[in-house]
């Protein structure tokens, strides 16, 4: 039984460190952003939200570990996956990537004063002024 109880939270701890990054949107925004919504926002495939409003997703520099966690747990896809996706598109003109920001602090300031941004910061960095709406 002490087996157990010792497995089952050291599973729980696993669990929570390893949800890490937080998708943030402006507190004024009232949709719902699911996981299916913020993959398709943040390849292109959706350009807004659920009402209809415009959505401009802002990401971090490729290199910033934040950004490889989220690729990997929200896009499923590698940083050279999703750099070799993102050129395909741009070549073709079917899209751009994601804005660049230069870490979390960047992301929270643009996010908080726009309401058509959705972007994603390291779990703890997310304060008031925006509001979380899903956390890998």
């Amino acid at each position: 039984m002490k087996a157990y109880t010792l497995v089952m939270t050291l599973l729980i701890f696993a669990t929570s460190t390893f949800a890490n990054v937080a998708v943030i949107v402006h507190p004024s925004n009232s949709n719902t952003v699911d996981a299916a919504a913020i993959t398709k926002i943040f390849t292109g495939k959706a350009k807004s939200f659920g009402d209809g409003s415009k959505a401009v997703p802002l990401s971090q520099k490729s290199s910033s570990a934040t950004t490889t966690e989220f690729n990997k747990k929200a896009l499923k896809k590698s940083s050279s996956q999703l750099k070799a996706y993102w050129s395909k598109l741009v070549f073709t003109g079917k899209g751009t990537p994601p804005k660049e920001l230069s870490n979390d602090a960047d992301v929270i300031k643009m996010v908080s004063t726009n309401p058509n941004t959705i972007g994603f910061v390291s779990a703890g960095s997310a304060d008031g002024s925006v509001k979380v709406v899903h956390t890998y």
